[in-house]
């Protein structure tokens, strides 16, 4: 019963079919060489995953504006397909789907990349600690808005005729498209911002546009936040509204996630509830379900082959997303498949400190990927001094970035 709820194929609106219900969501691998494009490493990562078993596999974000970086080694768009075919290719044979998620960091670009990143108002990070990292950024002006919304289209054109099965359109965790939905970062009162319908107009417009390059028959997806978990921000009832707008402009597959750096609600929760049903955001996707039939992918706490199964026998979501525990076991979802007991295992500690925990373990994972890539195991043993040594080194290395 289990093996075969996970096995099912999902055929979306678009008429493309997902093998089965496991899909690997995104993880930033940090792994474009000094151009960002994508390397050989790169390839073989993803390579490796797809023997894993996973029916898709989404790509960590890949920004659309070279200028605009969230981290010194991601992959950016160039308008040449043949930069992106290893990558593609490197699935090959395996019937698994590749699809490339988009992005652009708006003011979440770090001091070391961009002394004055942009956003859709003028709004600094509130949280000190966070501000550190962060410069003020500038307003958008419209014809900015309207040029990055094409960048957008050019990219996902790009990637398809690259071989890419699909689009992703990041719109969670306060990255640009986030900062326009959210009434804190969003204090605009012309046609982009100032009540809720023009608050996610860019993200509409967005979605609008990679529809019209790629065409009806490739699937497009978004990841949106349920909320931005921030006194004044993105509410779940504002969310709930933009899902049903998406619902009609045709999108085929909607991930749920929530948070954003100032509160990484994405990270975990430790709520009773939470943990019954293992999902993070499972009550939030029972809602969106109510107000659009879009297909609908939760990532995150998912533990048991059991909590999986009965997420999808309940109907409240479409598709199991599974993030951090592939790094853990690349090949956890052809044991799932296979009907195997096993578990989806997070092995990195924990501080106590939630922000500082937040950020080493997506450091942990990003060393575990740069691992795989390189073709050499999982380091399971050692994670605690693993972490202070990343720590210490990549801590090292921003103040050098930051002073030079």
């Amino acid at each position: 019963m289990i093996r075969d709820l996970l096995a099912e194929p999902l055929e979306l609106r678009c008429g493309d079919v997902l093998p089965n219900r496991l899909v690997k969501s995104a993880l930033s691998e940090q792994l474009g060489d000094r151009r960002n494009a994508p390397t050989r490493e790169l390839a073989q990562l993803y390579r490796t995953w797809a023997r894993g078993g996973a029916g898709t596999l989404i790509t960590g974000n890949v920004m659309v504006d070279p200028s605009a970086l969230g981290e010194p080694r991601n992959v950016a768009f160039s308008p040449d397909p043949a930069v992106y075919r290893p990558w593609a290719e490197a699935v090959a044979g395996t019937g698994t789907r590749l699809w490339v998620q988009l992005n652009h960091p708006g003011r979440q670009s770090p001091r070391y990349l961009s002394r004055q990143p942009v956003a859709p108002s003028a709004v600094a990070f509130g949280d000190r600690g966070v501000r550190t990292a962060f410069a003020a950024p500038r307003a958008l002006s419209g014809e900015e808005i309207e040029a990055i919304i094409e960048r957008f289209g050019v990219a996902a054109r790009t990637f398809v005729e690259a071989g890419f099965a699909g689009v992703q359109i990041h719109g969670a965790h306060g990255y640009l498209v986030s900062q326009f939905l959210s009434p804190l970062t969003n204090r605009r009162t012309d046609a982009w911002g100032g009540d809720a319908v023009r608050r996610r107009r860019f993200l509409l417009e967005v979605v609008r546009r990679v529809r019209d390059v790629v065409g009806d028959r490739v699937p497009v997806s978004v990841k949106l936040n349920s909320a931005d978990f921030q006194r004044g921000g993105f509410t779940e009832e504002e969310s709930l509204q933009v899902v049903h707008a998406l619902g009609e402009a045709g999108l085929d597959l909607l991930e749920v996630s929530g948070g954003t750096y100032e509160k990484a609600a994405m990270m975990g929760s430790g709520r009773a509830s939470t943990q019954a049903r293992e999902a993070y955001f499972l009550d939030y996707a029972a809602k969106a379900r109510n107000v659009s039939d879009v297909a609908l992918m939760v990532t995150g706490g998912f533990t048991t082959p059991g909590g999986m199964a009965d997420a999808l026998s309940s109907g409240e979501l479409d598709v199991v997303g599974l993030g951090r525990p592939l790094v853990v076991d690349p090949g956890l979802p052809a044991r799932l498949l296979a009907g195997e007991d096993v578990q989806a295992q997070r092995r990195c500690p924990k501080t106590g400190i939630r922000l500082a925990d937040s950020l080493l373990e997506i450091q942990w994972h990003t060393r575990q990927m740069h691992r795989i890539a390189a073709g050499r195991p999982v380091d399971r043993r050692g994670a605690a001094l693993t972490l202070v040594q990343a720590g210490i080194t990549d801590g090292l290395n921003a103040f050098r970035r930051v002073r030079a």
